[in-house]
């Protein structure tokens, strides 16, 4: 007879229930992305805006623009749908979380009423669940009550406006510094404002989240580049304390033959141009005093057959706003003939490995945007005048190693050339890191443009000189960007004052008394994020694409989130074993089974003679296992349990601050 298999099961233990909220524990900055989600299903918007806002001082950007790790945490998405015969169709979808968090701050934050007001609520909120958030107001009410003690006013510098600058200055302005921002660009926000296109992120949104910060205190002095009008040598003399912010700006080159001259372009310097509106009468972008692929101060002439090589969200934005220019530029002198006006996008990896969000992928199809997946570029071919023809393509038949290591195999027999009069290279970026040369002697650099940097502290090997943003970690998401300004925040305060900042956390399991869903939660689908249609959007460039939910549509979404932060929780001194739980669950994410079915393991052993009193008898005691992948919170199996055996309960976590 085969042996049987035994099933290998987890036992909780501390942190467990916390850690079930996968939004949060997935969230760099640890929004309770649950919280404000929950808030909006029943209608308490303003709350949920507070929420969202309390560890997150770029929310309303967030909305627009995050690439949301929360969302791809969100438990919603492994909860199997089935027909009506209990057959399995397919996975469920996340809670469109990012486009919720939007909905929130419209309803509440800097989108509707002055900054003044808004840091009036925030401060004055008092969150129910901020577990291991780093609330704002929770930190102004330690600094009240005695527990957390402000600085005492000096002064830190900031280089870069940036996202992670941002963050920066308002903990710093929290925490009782004084934080100047040093900004080369004439606007703050770095690549939010120069780097993603208006129609993702309206301008006029940026400048009301930067007034926020602005109203804490935070100076923002823009047109000031470091290395030119003023050195980091006088930065490390007149400042406590240095940050630096600067982002991975510059375009990265490949190096192909052709590559160096006219029409062929970084990406970053095309989108710069655009977002400055620095056009000549014929629509061309001038590239202002700095850009790798021309010359100071001349004009980005881009044609009208464009080529954009790269596959990720940047090569998107470069090309869909190519696309847009070129729409608009035709609208204008109604003079598009067939064949003129094509964007084609050519990247190596596959439609399925590409890196670009799914989202801009469908809609730049929709917007009518070639895409030559499986591609990579060889030459860069020009005629005798040196204008662009085309660009030479090989086949690559693989991008990634069995390691998920970058190393690509290309088949050279099989090749294409794509005409084109202008090439738009997106294929990643560095940090310029020049000013190091006057004051930045002794930051060691462990590459070329890479500061060492302590992961703990982001300090660098110079005494004061902190770092934040793709300089702590390499280039990621926006939220990553403003979770390095925070801790780089947090670092400054501890070197200058000598005192450390530590959270604590305590976290009870409240009972819910007559716990109950929406009706019909679970069978609900995900509510598309209603857009503009592809013909409107292509006649203005600066049309905004996602036109956000209603509030109708926003509760619906936000009804189908699980509510990760309640649980039911089993009392086994009271279960009789009826099977009564396992019978009524919708999605049998319930199992009663034999103790001696179990693998054995040093936590269940221990917890089995905890149980049994130090008896061995298995064959004759039961468990209850739980799938908490297939759960959806409905408490059907707290109201079947005929004693009482189960509580629906909610994890509650209250964190105050304190500084030694």
């Amino acid at each position: 007879m085969a042996e049987s298999v035994r099933l290998r099961v987890d036992v909780p233990g501390d942190g467990y229930h916390r850690n079930l909220i996968s939004c949060q524990v997935a969230c760099p900055v640890h929004t309770d992305a649950r919280g404000y989600v929950r808030a909006i299903a029943a209608g308490r918007f303003e709350e949920a805006y507070l929420i969202a806002r309390g560890p997150n001082p770029l929310a309303s950007i967030c909305g627009r623009v995050c690439g949301a790790p929360c969302e791809a945490a969100c438990r919603r998405g492994l909860v199997p749908r089935v027909d009506a015969d209990g057959r399995f169709v397919a996975q469920d979808r996340p809670i469109s979380i990012r486009a919720l968090k939007r909905f929130a701050c419209e309803q509440a934050g800097p989108e509707l009423r002055p900054s003044a007001e808004v840091l009036d609520a925030v401060q004055s909120y008092v969150p129910h669940v901020s577990a291991d958030a780093e609330e704002m107001a929770g930190l102004l009410r330690a600094a009240v009550s005695g527990t957390f003690q402000p600085a005492d006013g000096q002064r830190v510098a900031i280089i870069g406006a940036g996202p992670a600058g941002l963050a920066a200055a308002h903990d710093l302005a929290l925490m009782g510094l004084r934080p100047v921002i040093l900004e080369t660009e004439p606007v703050p926000a770095g690549m939010l404002a120069l780097g993603v296109p208006a129609y993702r992120l309206p301008r006029d949104l940026i400048a009301r989240e930067v007034a926020v910060i602005r109203a804490l205190g935070a100076e923002i002095r823009c047109g000031v580049t470091v290395g030119r009008d003023v050195s980091l040598a006088e930065l490390r003399r007149e400042y406590a304390a240095v940050i630096i912010a600067v982002g991975a700006k510059s375009s990265r080159s490949l190096g192909l033959a052709g590559e160096r001259g006219p029409r062929v372009y970084g990406g970053i310097d095309l989108l710069r141009a655009v977002s400055l509106g620095q056009f000549d009468q014929g629509g061309k972008p001038e590239l202002a005093a700095r850009g790798s692929a021309a010359a100071a101060g001349s004009a980005l002439d881009i044609g009208r057959e464009v080529v954009v090589i790269g596959g990720g969200n940047v090569a998107y934005d470069v090309a869909r706003t190519v696309l847009r220019q070129i729409a608009y530029d035709t609208a204008r002198t109604v003079a598009r003939m067939s064949g003129i006006g094509r964007v084609s996008l050519a990247s190596l990896e596959t439609l399925e490995e590409m890196p670009a969000d799914t989202l801009e992928i469908v809609e730049g199809d929709e917007e009518g945007i070639t895409r030559l997946n499986g591609w990579g570029p060889v030459e860069i071919l020009r005629h005798a005048s040196g204008a662009v023809r085309g660009v030479t393509f090989r086949k690559c038949e693989r991008v990634y190693d069995e390691n998920r290591r970058f190393s690509p195999i290309f088949q050279d027999d099989v090749r294409q050339t794509v005409s084109c009069d202008t090439v738009l290279l997106a294929v990643g970026q560095a940090p310029d890191l020049a000013f190091l040369t006057d004051g930045g002697a002794d930051i060691e650099q462990f590459r070329p443009g890479w500061p060492k940097v302590d992961s703990a502290t982001l300090a660098t090997t110079a005494p004061g000189v902190f770092v934040a943003g793709d300089l702590a970690h390499g280039t990621r998401l926006l939220i990553d960007a403003v979770a390095s300004g925070k801790a780089a925040a947090r670092s400054v305060y501890q070197h200058l004052t000598g005192r450390s900042i530590s959270r604590e956390a305590v976290t009870a399991h409240l009972p819910l008394e007559r716990y109950q869903r929406e009706l019909g939660y679970e069978a609900i689908r995900r509510v598309p994020v209603p857009t503009a249609p592809p013909e409107e959007r292509l006649r203005e460039p600066t049309q905004v694409v996602e036109l956000g939910y209603g509030r109708a549509e926003a509760m619906r979404e936000a009804s189908r989130c699980l509510d990760c932060g309640v649980t039911p929780v089993f009392d086994g001194n009271r279960c009789v074993l009826c099977g009564g739980c396992a019978d009524v669950c919708p999605t049998e994410c319930l199992k009663l089974v034999s103790l001696a079915d179990l693998e054995p393991a040093a936590d269940l052993d221990a917890a089995i003679r905890a149980g049994l009193g130090g008896e061995d008898d298995l064959e004759n005691h039961s468990a209850i296992l739980k799938d908490e992948d297939r759960c959806i919170r409905c408490a059907l199996c707290e109201q079947r349990c005929p004693v009482e055996a189960i509580t629906m309960e909610r994890v509650t976590c209250w964190t105050s601050w304190r500084s030694a």
